[in-house]
């Protein structure tokens, strides 16, 4: 009886804590008419650890986001891979529980816990309903602070990462992004595949994950931000009893990321996949940094070009034409300028054609800009489309850390809807020529290189080729 009675009250609190999300997702998207940051309380601790407090009372849920500048950019070279790796072990055991302890407790109250490593940072969230706070921090406190790292679960994270770097590399998709960072930022920080390759990760012993916490695991470069259901004061005490005492293990040292200079001319990467039977494209360059003046703009002109289903790219190359299904473009906004790239994939006969309407497309945006109807669509796209983004306590709690990391301002959200709605028809035309290369371009394809070489040869003077099967990227 005492097993099953656990059992239904597991069945229960994750029922109940389904309900609460579905609240979250429904009444607050109605009471939100305008688009403003809810009021938040930030203190640093005199460990410098970075806390910020949300209150918010219309679920019985408190999420944890936890932003650390410990991302795949701090990795040591030729171990790429590290920060990854020691960020997925904080779940795999403490001095007080093993991975399955933690997983079981974790299950038992419905609760969430997990972690994931950016270029630029390591993310935490967590997730528990307000009964179960308590015991949250406290699991909270512990994998961050007391992580094991024992030998054994790193041996066999190891083993399945490489596993999944070869099998990765059967599906273009999954590592397209890849073989074009590396292409397109060279000696760059940017240009070092996140999780790493088979042979960084094979390079990876537990003394450099050891390392690599201390140095780079501390309450300076941290920041915790909580939002949900309690009382912030009672919070911020219970914070600082669970973290003010962190303190540094190594001396760490802030990354010097220089900024990325955009490719000049046109040069393209072939990655021979001899089995394929589409080839995979990406095309672009340098794009903009989180920070960048122009990113509310551009992300209104790239919601007509590619940023949505029913964009100029998307309407071209698989509604009219029927070459793929999906085009896209995008920007990925970083510490510094991350890569603008325009993707799809298609047959491996029709290659060329995909190419030129991909690279059409691109030169009729430069000419012909966007018209007032365009314009004005793509603005009422992102106005209803972004407050659900904004609505639960997880999705605000991320918004807090990028805030923070970023060194952005309330602003970010308050003067969202203000700055769409400044934007004119002239604004667009400069920021089209000012950010879609046009003339400089980088291309990385993935497909049958016999099949496509001599035809794609036209689009660089400068073409570059690797197989599929070499290590790395």
């Amino acid at each position: 009886m005492p097993s099953l009675q656990k059992f239904m009250d597991r069945i229960l609190n994750q029922l109940f804590r389904l309900v609460c999300l579905l609240m979250a997702f429904s009444g607050i998207a109605q009471a939100q008419q305008s688009l403003k940051l809810p009021d938040y309380q930030k203190t640093k601790l005199p460990n410098g650890l970075t806390l910020i407090l949300m209150r918010q009372t219309e679920v019985p849920l408190v999420s944890f986001q936890i932003g650390i500048r410990a991302g795949a950019i701090n990795d040591p070279m030729g171990k790429e891979g590290l920060a990854s790796v020691t960020a997925e072990l904080l779940r795999k055991g403490t001095k007080s529980h093993t991975a399955d302890q933690l997983s079981a407790e974790l299950d038992f109250v419905g609760g969430r816990l997990n972690f994931d490593t950016e270029a630029d940072l390591m993310r935490g969230q967590a997730e528990f309903l307000k009964k179960d706070v308590s015991l949250g921090l406290d699991l909270l406190s512990e994998v961050l602070l007391t992580p094991t790292f024992l030998p054994a679960e790193l041996n066999k994270l190891l083993a399945q990462r490489i596993d999944g770097v070869k099998q990765a590399k059967d599906q273009a998709a999954a590592v397209i992004q890849n073989y074009f960072n590396a292409y397109l930022y060279g000696s760059h920080l940017y240009a070092r595949a996140e999780e790493g390759d088979e042979k960084s990760l094979a390079a990876i012993k537990r003394p450099d994950v050891v390392s690599f916490y201390e140095k780079n695991y501390g309450p300076e470069s941290t920041t915790i931000a909580v939002v949900g259901d309690f009382d912030p004061a009672s919070m911020l005490n219970a914070l600082k009893s669970k973290f003010g005492g962190w303190k540094q293990k190594g001396s760490s040292t802030a990354v010097k990321l220089a900024a990325p200079v955009a490719s000049q001319g046109k040069k393209l990467l072939l990655v021979d996949k001899p089995d394929s039977t589409q080839t995979y494209f990406l095309i672009g360059n340098v794009g903009i940094a989180r920070t960048n003046a122009d990113r509310v703009g551009i992300q209104v002109v790239n919601t007509v070009f590619g940023g949505r289903f029913t964009s100029i790219l998307n309407d071209a190359l698989r509604v009219n034409s029927g070459l793929t299904y999906g085009a896209r473009s995008s920007f990925t906004q970083r510490q510094v300028a991350g890569p603008f790239v325009i993707s799809t994939y298609t047959q491996n006969k029709t290659t060329v054609q995909a190419i030129d309407m991909a690279l059409d497309l691109l030169k009729q945006l430069h000419d012909k800009g966007l018209s007032e109807e365009q314009l004005k669509s793509a603005k009422a796209y992102i106005k209803g489309t972004f407050p659900p983004n904004i609505e639960t306590n997880d999705q605000l709690a991320r918004v807090l850390i990028d805030l923070d990391v970023y060194g952005l301002n309330d602003g970010e959200i308050n003067d969202y809807f203000a700055k769409i709605d400044a934007l004119t028809v002239a604004d667009v035309k400069r920021i089209i020529q000012q950010y879609y290369p046009l003339d400089n371009l980088v291309f990385t394809l993935i497909g049958k290189a016999d099949e496509i070489r001599d035809q794609v040869k036209k689009y660089a003077p400068q073409l570059a080729e690797k197989k599929i099967g070499q290590v790395g990227f």
